[in-house]
């Protein structure tokens, strides 16, 4: 006779409900209508309650019955977890690896090492969090992540290790509406515009708590620049688009592509000394690492490296 936290119990009870009769319930669970019912009775006789009313059709769960309905459905759903779990760590080949990454800068990053990451461990699987850095860093401190990756490591918490490549640039976008425009300029050389000068523009930045927003709120600080924001946006490629569509200046990492195009905006590039940006990956300080994470850092490391030019 099934106990009474058999998982059979809930399937009883389902093919009860389904059919509100307790012969062709039986028949769908290939098992006598007596047997059924004796089972039934003999659960809540153990509860001192009923389950399920009979007395009008369709049959339904009483109070009582949805409770223990619930406590059923969570025992299978904790054991398919447990399964889960135990099939995770019984071949350590097949670990999935949370990952945390802006979404503008995973399309950079992730196709210049995941896929070799991959050939040497095929039967892992990748599960990314795309989202802003703000929120990678806290599900990551909160082990909802095994890595972040992002820029600019110095702005990280102290309670993450990270591994870093790369010193990039920063490019500004100069539309022709600003008056630091150069007709016919596709790109402006290095060192031949004035940091204050495009801060004081009208300027199209990321949202707060992007990694790029905290530089570019940092240089107004340190120039003592009162910015003039027109406009916000949480996507990269947006605030790009808005700023060669004639709206304002803007900062983009060489991550972003930007095609050339002098007869609407130029490109300028920053110099490293007034605004530079690393790549890291990181993890908590207390996580010990397997030799399949040791395998993604050293991959993000030689192939990211390996497929960027730095400015080293």
């Amino acid at each position: 006779m099934p106990k009474l936290y058999s998982q059979d119990i809930l399937y009883y009870i389902d093919a009860i409900l389904k059919y509100s009769n307790y012969g062709k319930a039986a028949k769908s669970l290939y098992i006598s209508q007596p047997y059924l019912t004796q089972v039934i009775k003999r659960v809540e006789s153990q509860l001192n309650c009923e389950l399920i009313t009979r007395n009008k059709l369709p049959y339904r769960l009483t109070e009582q019955g949805k409770i223990f309905y619930q406590y059923l459905t969570s025992l299978e759903n904790n054991y398919a977890k447990l399964l889960k779990e135990l099939a995770d760590v019984s071949d350590i080949d097949s670990k999935i690896i949370k990952i945390g990454v802006l979404p503008s800068l995973g399309t950079y990053l992730l196709p210049l090492f995941l896929p070799k990451f991959m050939d040497t461990h095929p039967n892992c699987r990748i599960e990314l969090s795309e989202a802003l850095p703000e929120k990678n860093e806290k599900l990551i401190q909160n082990n909802e992540l095994d890595f972040w990756i992002g820029q600019n490591s110095r702005n990280i918490s102290p309670n993450l290790n990270s591994v870093s490549w790369g010193r990039h640039r920063y490019r500004a976008i100069i539309p022709r509406s600003c008056d630091l425009y150069q007709s016919g300029a596709a790109v402006i050389p290095e060192g031949t515009l004035d940091i204050r000068k495009i801060l004081g523009q009208k300027l199209i930045l990321t949202s707060k708590g992007s990694a790029i927003r905290k530089q570019i709120d940092q240089l107004l600080s340190v120039y003592k620049v009162e910015p003039r924001i027109v406009m916000e946006s949480t996507e990269i490629n947006t605030v790009l688009q808005l700023s060669t569509c004639n709206m304002g200046v803007t900062f983009i990492p060489e991550s972003i592509d930007v095609k050339e195009c002098p007869s609407e905006y130029n490109i300028y590039q920053i110099p490293f000394d007034e605004l530079s940006l690393d790549y890291f990956i990181a993890y908590q300080k207390e996580k010990i690492l397997s030799s399949m994470d040791n395998d993604l850092i050293e991959a993000f490391l030689v192939y990211g490296q390996n497929h960027s030019d730095t400015g080293d």
